[in-house]
């Protein structure tokens, strides 16, 4: 199973507009791969708060459009990154869209946790409440995004329901880029599956981004690891590795918290 992750440079200096055609064209040059994902809220910006409410859009809007042809055209299993989606109810969401070869939405998913310390996405975003996972051929996914990888309790759920490749979207800060990574293998090691953490490049909203998106096996080994410019990391995964790691090193099955579902 191929994986492409595309570490997109936000730029102030580009519009939402030509970043999201730009941004297709990448996707639809990754047609030799399984799986290709986009970082979290690559539109208009992670930290850019001030724009969220002027460039929501539904959840079948234009990032939604565009994705969908852009994944259909290449052939490939597309986790779009997030974007700020508007409910029908007015309520704004950091809502990540997942999308199947034949361009169809096959999931979405509403970020549950909220960065922010009541400012920013804290304040002005509604919290999502559901964990989701999304069935591949080869394996299943587990969603999350950016601020959610501080929260393990949200990734053991995802196991519990399945997810053997986690695949986390997002906007992080270069200034805790040690958390980023550090976190990333955390991830993958207490849950002995896949990690592909996908951020941004460049500085938006005067914050400068990490990127360094990485891709960690069940076994927390780093894989493949960019640096901080745009670029796509593209990484060949076996997907038995993780019934095999969790096979000979059993360590799931001595939970003894949290099983309060199947």
């Amino acid at each position: 199973m191929r994986a492409s992750l595309i570490q997109i440079r936000v730029d102030p200096t580009e519009s939402v507009n030509s970043r999201r055609a730009r941004v297709a064209s990448l996707v639809r040059e990754q047609g030799a791969a399984d799986l290709v994902v986009l970082p979290e809220l690559w539109p208009v910006g992670a930290f850019a708060s001030d724009l969220f409410a002027t460039e929501a859009e539904p959840l079948d809007g234009p990032t939604h459009d565009a994705m969908a042809s852009a994944a259909r055209d290449a052939g490939v299993w597309l986790h779009a990154g997030s974007v700020i989606e508007r409910a029908s109810d007015g309520t704004l969401y950091n809502t990540s869209l997942v999308f199947s070869p034949d361009g169809r939405l096959a999931a979405s998913y509403r970020k549950i946790h909220r960065f922010g310390f009541d400012q920013g996405e804290a304040t002005l975003l509604g919290a999502g409440d559901r964990a989701v996972t999304v069935g591949l051929p080869e394996t299943t996914l587990g969603l999350a995004t950016c601020y959610d990888l501080r929260f393990p309790e949200l990734f053991r759920q995802l196991v519990s329901d399945g997810a053997q490749l986690l695949v986390v979207p997002a906007g992080w800060p270069a200034r805790r880029r040690a958390h980023w990574s550090l976190l990333a293998r955390a991830r993958a090691v207490e849950n002995q599956s896949y990690v592909l953490a996908c951020g941004t490049a460049g500085t938006h909203a005067g914050v400068e981004q990490a990127g360094y998106s990485v891709v960690v096996d069940p076994w927390g080994e780093v894989l493949a690891e960019a640096g901080p410019d745009e670029e796509v990391l593209t990484v060949d995964l076996d997907p038995a590795k993780v019934a095999k790691t969790r096979a000979d090193f059993p360590v799931l099955r001595d939970r003894v918290l949290g099983l309060d579902r199947p």
